[in-house]
């Protein structure tokens, strides 16, 4: 089956001002070499510090960036050769939810009128009355109820949980297949955070959509994806992809294991016993100065010399499920696949 969404070597670069008594310009790769797949009715997590690349990704998926190499493809299409109606059925079917609702709604539009303008571009046998009704009908899918107490308020009239509703109604006024959804709880009060993930994935569930979930929070992920896969991007590199209850319960590249150390625990007991990984260095390293071979090595505790230092690790992919980016876990993870397939014959 065809992946909705495929990203084959996606390299994304960025200009940098030049400096006084540098020479040349130089560039950053804010996103490096990235591949993956997301099948429809999939949720996929991207996880990772900020400045990794990962809100870049998910512009690039959108069409919001051109990749600087690499090609994307929507329902098997290369995107960059789409023109006309198959480029409009592209940008309709990826959609993004931006994670300020303070900025990505217009202040001067109420409710109505955020709602009411794509359905009218794209709805064009739409009366006043079926558009208004339609626009009634998002807001109760996205738990705004009574819809008819939001219809004609504005932003400021509204709490940044509502907002950010309003923008995830939005993004499905044109019936998309595809959201991206970038940070999109981390700026709403925590006490509303699993509502609003719930409620898109209800929505999820409902509308049969695939969702490319982006966020710093490893906690956030699993909650989100645990019937889908975590990516764990670092400087612009995926260092690992695998199922989300494999990803927490077996996690393979040594940057994961200190994502997951430092989630806090619910059980206070579990939490004093809790193993915390220590980095051995806590700099993170400029884009601009990247170190050579694994880009983690100056900071990575299980470091193991020469081959981390020089060689850049390529994301591997296993037979089961799992991909990482590490020396030391591919020779590992191979060594308990072999073992375990050796079990399985005797």
């Amino acid at each position: 089956m065809s992946a909705l969404i495929r990203l084959e070597h996606i390299t994304r670069r960025f200009q940098v001002k030049r400096q006084l008594g540098t020479p040349g310009v130089p560039f950053i790769k804010a996103v490096d070499d990235v591949s993956l797949e997301v099948q429809e009715g999939e949720i996929l997590c991207v996880v990772g510090e900020s400045g990794c690349g990962k809100t870049t990704t998910g512009k690039m998926i959108a069409g919001l960036l051109k990749p600087s190499e690499g090609r994307i493809f929507y329902q098997g299409e290369d995107i960059s050769t789409l023109k006309d109606e198959n480029w409009k059925k592209y940008r309709l079917g990826v959609q993004m939810i931006h994670q300020d609702p303070y900025a990505s709604l217009n202040p001067t539009h109420s409710v109505y009128r955020t709602l009411a303008a794509p359905l009218k571009r794209h709805w064009p046998t739409g009366n006043e009355t079926s558009i208004r009704n339609r626009a009634y009908e998002l807001l109760e899918m996205v738990d705004l109820t009574p819809a008819s107490d939001f219809l004609d308020k504005y932003p400021h009239q509204l709490s940044g949980g509502q907002r950010q509703r309003v923008a995830v109604a939005r993004s499905l006024t044109v019936n998309p297949s595809f959201i991206v959804a970038d940070e999109a709880v981390s700026m709403v009060d925590v006490s509303i955070r699993i509502s609003l993930l719930n409620t898109m994935l209800r929505l999820k569930q409902e509308m049969g959509l695939a969702v490319l979930f982006i966020t710093h929070d490893l906690a956030l992920a699993k909650y989100f994806a645990w019937e889908g896969r975590i990516g764990v991007m670092y400087l612009g590199r995926l260092v690992e992809l695998a199922p989300a209850r494999q990803l927490v319960e077996a996690p393979q590249h040594p940057y994961t294991k200190v994502l997951l150390s430092a989630i806090p625990e619910a059980d206070p007991d579990v939490t004093r016993t809790k193993e915390h990984i220590q980095l051995r260095s806590m700099d993170v390293p400029s884009l601009l100065r990247l170190p050579g071979g694994c880009a983690f090595h100056p900071r990575c505790p299980f470091f193991e010399g020469e081959m981390c230092e020089k060689v850049v690790p390529q994301l591997t992919q296993f037979r089961d499920g799992s991909a990482v980016a590490c020396h030391p876990a591919q020779q590992r993870r191979q060594a308990e696949l072999v073992t375990e397939a050796e079990g399985e014959r005797l």
